[in-house]
């Protein structure tokens, strides 16, 4: 039984839903988002309150419930307040330096690597080794930051690498020499 999908969804005043054949577009201060919802689940919206309801209950259509109760809630958060993610760069050389809609990192490797942000996220890089990318579509804001995380991930001896904020690297000891 979905715990997550029985949970209404109050909508900010600011926001404005729209919900026609089965699509779902929420606009805000931030901008617009678009979604197709799922054809065994509807959606009950009354005075700025979304109820996310199943057509027959049944096992995958409980988990379509709670998938697009989230789903719903992060449209509806994005386009009034938006998300960010933080990535920390930790390494003796390694910085990023922002270039138009392109971050350009320097990783260690012998060339410097071009990532190219897709449209609808932008960056902000801090003190050369931290860089905050923010989008309104949570999905897409994933997305771009384990794809910058995947450039270097953080390895386990000295730490070097790309790592998330919030995230933490177990660390291991390294070769011990015996006497």
């Amino acid at each position: 039984m979905s715990r997550v999908g029985k949970k209404p969804i109050t909508v900010p005043d600011k926001a404005k839903i729209e919900y026609k054949d089965k699509v779902l577009t929420v606009k805000g201060d931030k901008g617009s988002l678009t979604r197709e919802i799922h054809q065994a689940i509807d959606l009950e919206i009354k005075d700025n309150v979304i109820n996310v309801t199943m057509r027959n209950e049944n096992r995958e259509n409980r988990a379509l419930q709670g998938l697009t109760r989230s789903l719903v809630s992060n449209m509806v958060t994005g386009v009034s307040a938006g998300f960010e993610r933080v990535l920390e760069i930790n390494g003796i050389g390694y910085r990023a330096e922002l270039k138009g809609n392109s971050i350009v990192f320097n990783l260690g490797f012998s060339n410097p690597i071009t990532f190219d942000l897709p449209e609808g996220v932008s960056a902000k890089s801090e003190k050369n080794n931290i860089v905050k990318l923010f989008a309104i579509d949570k999905e897409l804001l994933g997305r771009t930051a384990a794809s910058i995380r995947q450039l270097r991930p953080p390895e386990p001896y000295k730490g070097k690498g790309i790592k998330y904020a919030e995230e933490y690297v177990q660390r291991k000891a390294g070769k011990t020499g015996t006497k």
